[in-house]
């Protein structure tokens, strides 16, 4: 008898509890965020007579309500996110169209819906959606995919690309591309068929380039990237926000100049860096020691998304941590290598660490759908 409680004891804490070490990581890197959001900001508000904690208001902010609605997510069944998935994709569809009817415009880009205090990007929204739109349709396909299948999946996830693609925003459309095709080698698509997608897929980049189907600021990242010591006045002004990120994260040395006090960062040399190049005020500030713990604790993340997928009972909750999980190490991969001139500037933020509110709450809520799945596998 007492074994058999036992037994049913674990089973329901296997069911009701946590992936503690992943809710903690998530947490962590959004305060942690908040804080480095505030050093990259607050001299230069000062300096331009603002409210010098603006930004680590709004972003505190964010980071509170992302950290409600992962715990809301977490304690759902992720399993009832099936009839969900098609009316989330549906809105999905319409939050980008919405925009290039109402969306606001910023630096060449038409992305945003403004509600006055807050800007919300549907694209970032979109991805989610994509996951879990792409995690349900193959969770009813048991049996295994059709090339029927197939196509349908390419045409759920090519539609929101093209759209995200013209509004334009190259790195999010990128994500979409690499975590469906991990999704579908992982639903079990035959390696040649993949092979395939991925040669049509390089075609269709290379002849976007050659015929000028990007937006010549789009190929010109591609460019510096290609050729970093290039003397063309229009490649200067990338090469210029690289280089000063490189020499920023350098800078910190070993053990960093200490929080508010990083030169380049006090005096804004580095474009952006509250948002696309905050981990090059981490570089600065925190040195080699402070930037190795971060990079470790944004592995850490990833690592306990991919068990737990790897762990999950079924089709859906391991397609759904596979999505999420190459949502967030790639978006880190990317958003550190550009800042170290190893990967092409994107405009790809650092998860949680880079500001701004609908990154902040997509990646909790993706925490959240990944937490909920932890709950059901004992992980």
């Amino acid at each position: 008898m007492s074994d058999t409680l036992a037994a049913f004891s674990t089973r329901v804490r296997a069911r009701t509890s946590i992936d503690l070490g992943l809710a903690v990581g998530l947490i962590t890197l959004g305060l942690f965020g908040v804080v480095m959001i505030y050093s990259a900001t607050r001299q230069l508000m000062l300096n331009a007579g603002d409210n010098p904690h603006y930004y680590f208001e709004r972003q505190l902010l964010f980071v509170i309500i992302g950290i409600v609605i992962m715990f809301v997510i977490a304690h759902m069944d992720y399993r009832r996110f099936e009839s969900a998935a098609t009316p989330l994709y549906v809105c999905g569809l319409l939050g980008l169209a919405g925009v290039f009817l109402v969306g606001q415009t910023a630096l060449g880009a038409q992305r945003w819906y403004s509600l006055g205090f807050i800007q919300i990007q549907p694209s970032e929204f979109t991805v989610l959606f994509i996951i879990l739109a792409v995690a349900t349709y193959c969770q009813r396909r048991p049996e295994g995919l059709t090339m029927y299948d197939v196509f349908r999946l390419l045409l759920m996830g090519g539609t929101p690309l093209l759209m995200i693609a013209a509004q334009p925003d190259l790195g999010t459309a990128i994500i979409i591309v690499i975590t469906v095709s991990a999704i579908l080698v992982v639903a079990g698509v035959p390696p040649r068929f993949m092979t395939l997608l991925a040669v049509v897929g390089s075609i269709g980049a290379v002849s976007a380039v050659y015929f000028d189907l990007l937006h010549r600021y789009q190929i010109n990242r591609l460019f510096s990237f290609i050729n970093p010591n290039s003397k063309n006045p229009k490649l200067q002004t990338l090469l210029y926000e690289v280089n000063n990120a490189k020499s920023a994260i350098g800078s910190g040395g070993i053990h960093g100049s200490g929080l508010f006090r990083g030169m380049q960062t006090v005096l804004g040399y580095v474009p952006e860096q509250r948002t696309d190049f905050i981990f090059t005020a981490i570089g600065e500030q925190l040195g080699f020691i402070g930037t190795s713990l971060v990079i470790l604790l944004l592995a850490f993340v990833a690592w306990r998304m991919f068990v737990i997928g790897r762990n999950a009972k079924d089709t859906m909750g391991r397609l759904i941590c596979l999505g999420v999980f190459i949502f967030f190490a790639f978006s880190c991969f990317e958003n550190i290598g550009m800042t170290m001139g190893i990967m092409p500037v994107t405009g790809i933020p650092l998860p949680l660490l880079s500001y701004g509110g609908s990154a902040a709450v997509v990646f909790f809520a993706g925490g959240g759908a990944v937490l909920s799945v932890s709950r059901r596998t004992g992980n």
